[in-house]
């Protein structure tokens, strides 16, 4: 009965340091997603423009970009305090946003946004490290299944309430909000009681050496390293798509930078469903396998969003929200499981690096191309690679590669 308890994550809400956690995750997670969707609102109301827009995306993924570098920093301080110093500053950098009020001040959102990015990299670091200490070994399954329902829970709510706040009072309030869930979120941590050891540095040689050393493990680690690859080709893919999100909902349904919100929303609840589902359905079919299927339905939905029809586009976004988790998490499943725990630390770190910085470089080349290539067949020839990538994953699991 405990096991089982476990397995579902009620284990985890008995302990103190968890709940304390996962409360500052939705919190946090709340004005992060309002934040996310208003600023690039915020661009395209000021501007009128969509490659703007969507560079608001790319300016706070941009960092991912050197990620195993800036997840270092959380291995060279106590990560406690790290947070909440990271959590007081964001709060206070987001104030600045009062000043955005016209199109030649875009550039405060870009520089913050840029820094809120960066940020971002270094507190995910240093959570997951933290975490990892402190709660229960057995419990460590439960408590990752709350902490993606935490997350993709506040993708459903906050976009939309960050978008009607921006349409009713402008955006100088939801950057205030985002400010105060950062600082709610920085008290959370500081309520937690938690010992952690000092840090033991690196050797300079070592510090050279870990990125090239963890990009080697996951090549050589048959499970692992092919599915780091696919979800980075599928990631690749979902950038595009986020960067060309603004104009299908301008130029092709004619509806308001604001409608950008609903179709979050609907993505977040695709994923919600996904998340759930996630751990029946691998106890049931390989990885690569449930890797597959994903790729597939959200490459299918990618062709859906070409058509110039609300439905369609909604079932597409429904779509994209429950394909695109699966490879992502059959990729890190992967990685947790077949790497040695000595060097899972930065090999998974690599592997988020990897696997998320096509999305960020997507992200700013969609965002050209929109201004110049139709839409509609840019996004079906996301739609036909994003297949083509499924049929190499589902290839190598009839094949026997893999487990």
């Amino acid at each position: 009965m405990r096991r089982r308890e476990e397995e579902r994550g009620d284990g985890v809400l008995r302990d103190r340091t968890a709940r304390l956690y996962l409360a500052g995750v939705v919190v946090s997670g709340f004005g992060t997603s309002a934040m996310w969707l208003t600023a690039g609102i915020w661009a395209k109301s000021l501007t009128g423009s969509d490659s703007l827009a969507a560079l608001t995306v790319f300016a706070m993924w941009a960092p991912t970009l050197v990620g195993p570098v800036l997840g270092g920093i959380a291995d060279r301080v106590r990560r406690r305090p790290l947070l909440i110093v990271c959590n007081l500053g964001m709060a206070l950098l987001l104030t600045t946003l009062l000043a955005v009020d016209s199109a030649d001040r875009i550039w405060i959102l870009f520089a913050v946004l840029f820094v809120y990015g960066t940020t971002g990299v270094v507190m995910d670091a240093a959570e997951t490290a933290l975490i990892a200490g402190v709660v229960d070994q057995r419990l460590l399954g439960g408590f990752n299944g709350l902490r993606t329902t935490a997350n993709e829970g506040m993708k459903l709510l906050a976009p939309l309430a960050g978008a009607a706040l921006y349409a009713r009072y402008g955006g100088g309030p939801v950057a205030l909000l985002d400010a105060a869930t950062f600082a709610l979120a920085a008290g959370l941590f500081a309520s937690m009681r938690v010992r952690e050891s000092p840090p033991v540095p690196l050797p300079e040689h070592g510090r050279r050496s870990a990125t090239p050393e963890a990009i080697r493990r996951l090549r050589d680690t048959p499970a692992a390293g092919p599915l780091v690859l696919a979800a980075a080709v599928t990631m690749l893919l979902a950038g595009l798509n986020g960067a060309v999100i603004y104009a299908v909902v301008d130029e092709s349904l004619g509806r308001s930078p604001a409608y950008v919100g609903v179709l979050y929303a609907v993505q977040g609840a695709g994923s919600v469903l996904t998340g759930l589902l996630a751990g029946p359905l691998l106890r049931l079919v390989p990885e690569r396998v449930f890797a597959a299927a994903g790729i597939t339905v959200f490459a299918v939905s990618l062709g859906l969003r070409a058509l110039p029809h609300d439905a369609a586009v909604l079932a597409s976004a429904a779509g994209v929200g429950a394909g695109l988790p699966c490879v992502l998490i059959a990729a890190m499943t992967a990685v947790q499981r077949e790497v040695p725990g000595v060097v899972l630390g930065r090999v998974s770190a690599t592997a988020s690096t990897l696997i998320f910085a096509p999305n960020a470089v997507a992200l700013g080349l969609g965002a050209g191309l929109v201004a110049f290539v139709d839409v509609g067949g840019l996004l079906l020839t996301a739609s036909t690679l994003g297949l083509a990538t499924a049929w190499v994953v589902a290839r190598r699991a009839v094949g026997g590669v893999g487990p």
